[in-house]
């Protein structure tokens, strides 16, 4: 009996109440709690990176107690929102609040199971994640973990000063009502407007302020219109608060570019979540069952905003001329077929025979070996493992590699890497002093290019999109995109801050490598490339370059849109469009009728093989020729066969999405097994001239193989560098060194 009573009780507390009362209304508000630990987990957008933005906040360069306090305050932020919400939604449900001293104060006690639970996850994991894969000190933890709890305990501590303030208010406010009695009758006669029956939920006790036992209040007696208003004058000053919080992200958005406005990306992304949770809150308040057709209709208006081009979130390229509307090149059969006219073809191979005798001249013999390198997509896993081994092979080799080396390309973040390395060999023989093999570079490709995308993405693209910046007489919209480019920029020590025009001369005189940077038209698959000499030759296959009934299945984007100042493009837009991750980067759309926009190059050649393959094959007959054969460099971020990561049924969850998910995990094989066939083809008609050297990140442990994102930890940096030194990897090294001398 008395166990009985007692479980009673428990039930009938006021946390064990809200809790309860949490899970059976207004679920949609939980989905911001279960997004924040499942990405505290390691679970949602783990492949992006996304829980070390929570775990390592980066903050003006670096990540300390500062960059903690900021998480800190923002989680403060979100919690105060969430208490304020389902202050707002649920406490007429427990009006023994109405009479009690520091109502909000109380409740917010008795809120505190889910925040509680998730502070204590959520250190757990600081702890588990920093010391295991970002290799900290226990001191450099608690560095954070103190930093971190002193942002939380001072935003609590001001907001419930705040809402003291608000009680104080709003207690002088209605104090000289309740004291004259015949004006409180007047006002709020309890025989009139009586509560209404069953609406309100049992609650036998609560906690205190002093976190002590107190036995809820009986109110029935008074007026409906009394309870009302305490709660209302209560609920205005939530909303001050959240409104705050709304500003203060409109100000982050706008001061973005100001590096001490640069708050760590997981801030902007937990103040976000208390804004939506709000608004979330606001609309189930006020509108109740029409909340759902308000959004509907919102959602309809920005469709007509849009169509009607008054609001335009797209994203452009940087330095192309989007102003001249009338010129603009039309996209359909007809005019991509004229860029690759049999006469255009040959007048573009003309001009690059021109560009192998060019390189050809600069070797030490008659038949040098020309190099081609492959570089895969897979963000900064990749970037690093190829920033890595061109330097290990580039002083092994005694900067034989990039003398040979004729053509780079790839995708992604291998392409980041290679274009850097390429810079930095490009200002080393223009007279520069730079080591090719300083460990900085590799360093600095390794830098985290998350934070700044998340925090633009939540800041500028949402709440303040309106700012703008110029590439020579054009402007643009700053975005998550301008972040990124940004971020590369300063990553690299700003020598990527070119544009394509700077290296016609230098590629033309095969000074430096030549780059195709590629990306992928999304309503057809076509290939979009951009380099500084003409291409039309590849636009299509070799054996069908005079047949006009096949499309091509590339674009050269400088004689597309030979009328937008094509070469006044940035190379860091070029790289962007090359790796754009889908959402969080955005499609980059360009000025064609009708309007086409592209992507990620991964999605049609993560490797760069399709494009040296066709390369090759348009200049076979030269090469056989001219050359001791070609060596096709891959350096690749995933082994070729596969079977490490293969499409499993764990469970009954698996085998219903495997439909769904099967051609996104096996899309990088499908490649490999094409882009071999293609390779076996062609090394049939070079004489067994051409060879295959991969060099592949090979993880120490392939369950805690390096994420593919923008951002990695310390142990997944040591382990892709240290990756170079496996046997495979030193075995293919022999034989490169064996076929370059």
């Amino acid at each position: 009996m008395i166990m009985r009573r007692l479980l009673t009780d428990i039930y009938y507390s006021f946390p064990i109440q809200l809790l309860v009362l949490h899970f059976r209304k207004y679920q949609v508000i939980l989905l911001f709690w279960l997004l924040l630990v499942s990405t505290i987990d390691s679970g949602f957008m783990k492949n992006f990176g996304a829980d070390a933005l929570f775990f390592v906040p980066e903050y003006l360069g670096n990540v300390n107690a500062l960059s903690a306090a900021i998480i800190g305050v923002a989680m403060g932020v979100f919690f105060m929102s969430w208490n304020i919400t389902t202050f707002i939604l649920h406490s007429k449900r427990f009006k023994f609040l109405a009479t009690a001293s520091k109502p909000f104060l109380k409740y917010c006690i008795n809120n505190a199971i889910l925040p509680l639970a998730f502070l204590i996850f959520y250190l757990v994991r600081v702890f588990q994640f920093n010391m295991h894969k970002e290799l900290m000190s226990v001191g450099d933890i608690m560095a954070l973990v103190g930093g971190f709890m002193g942002g939380l305990t001072l935003h609590i501590a001001f907001s419930f000063g705040y809402f003291f303030g608000a009680d104080r208010r709003i207690l002088r406010e209605i104090t000289p009502v309740v004291e004259n009695s015949e004006a409180f009758k007047a006002q709020f006669d309890p025989t009139k407007n009586q509560q209404k029956d069953g609406f309100g939920l049992k609650v036998g006790y609560y906690l205190s302020t002093r976190f002590k036992l107190r036995k809820a209040r009986v109110v029935s007696h008074y007026n409906q219109d009394f309870l009302d208003t305490i709660f209302k004058r209560h609920h205005f000053a939530g909303m001050i608060g959240i409104m705050l919080a709304f500003i203060f992200l409109i100000t982050i958005g706008f001061f973005l570019d100001v590096r001490f406005f640069q708050v760590p990306a997981a801030a902007s992304v937990i103040i976000f979540f208390a804004v939506m949770l709000a608004v979330i809150g606001a609309l189930t308040y006020f509108l109740k069952s029409w909340s759902i057709l308000f959004v509907i209709g919102l959602v309809i208006v920005l469709n007509i905003l849009y169509g009607a081009d008054i609001i335009d979130p797209r994203n452009k390229v940087y330095g192309l001329n989007y102003n001249n509307v009338a010129e603009r090149p039309v996209y359909d059969r007809d005019e991509l077929q004229k860029l690759c006219m049999p006469a255009k073809m040959e007048a573009d191979k003309t001009n690059m025979l021109q560009v192998l005798e060019n390189w050809k001249k600069k070797q030490q013999s008659d038949k040098p070996v020309m190099i081609f390198i492959n570089v895969s997509g897979g963000g900064l896993r990749s970037a690093t493992f190829v920033m890595n081994t061109l330097q290990k092979l580039d002083s092994i080799t005694n900067g034989a590699l990039m003398q040979h080396t004729f053509l780079i390309s790839g995708a992604s973040g291998g392409m980041l890497a290679a274009t850097y390395y390429r810079e930095l060999y490009r200002e080393k023989i223009k007279g520069q002093d730079i080591d090719l093999n300083d460990k900085r570079y590799t360093n600095n490709i390794t830098q985290d290019l998350l934070n700044p995308i998340f925090s633009s993405m939540i800041d500028r693209d949402i709440f303040s999109p309106a700012q703008k910046f110029s590439v020579g007489k054009y402007s643009y919209i700053k975005d998550r995109g301008y972040a990124f480019e940004e971020k590369l920029k300063d990553n690299s020590d700003g020598i990527l801050n070119t544009q394509i025009k700077d290296y016609v001369a230098d590629e033309k005189a095969a000074i430096i490598p030549m780059i195709i940077f590629n990306s992928v038209v999304t309503i057809d698959g076509r290939k979009m490339m951009i380099g500084t000499q003409p291409i039309s030759f590849m636009m299509k296959p070799a054996a069908f370059e005079n047949d006009m009934n096949i499309m091509p299945d590339g674009i050269d984007f400088a004689a597309l849109f030979a009328k937008q100042d094509p070469m006044n493009v940035r190379v860091l837009t070029a790289l962007r469009m090359n790796a754009t991750f889908p959402y969080i980067l955005p499609n980059v759309w360009l000025p064609t009728q009708p309007i086409v926009d592209v992507m990620d190059a991964g999605l049609r050649d993560n490797f760069g093989q399709e494009t040296t393959l066709r390369f090759v094959e348009n200049f076979n007959d030269w090469i056989q020729k001219n050359t001791g054969g070609i060596i096709i460099l891959q350096i690749r971020d995933r082994q070729r066969d596969g079977w490490q990561s293969p499409l499993e049924n764990g469970s009954i969850t698996d085998i219903l999405t495997k439909p769904g998910t099967i051609l996104q995990h096996n899309w990088y094989k499908f490649q490999d097994y094409t882009q071999t066939d293609q390779y076996s083809y062609l090394k049939d008609t070079t004489d067994d001239k051409i060879h295959r050297i991969t060099f592949n990140y090979i993880p120490e442990n392939e369950d805690m193989s390096a994420a593919l994102n923008f951002h990695l930890t310390a142990a997944e940096k040591q382990d892709v560098i240290a990756s170079f030194n496996t046997s495979p990897n030193q075995a293919m090294l022999k034989k490169l060194l064996k076929l370059i001398k």
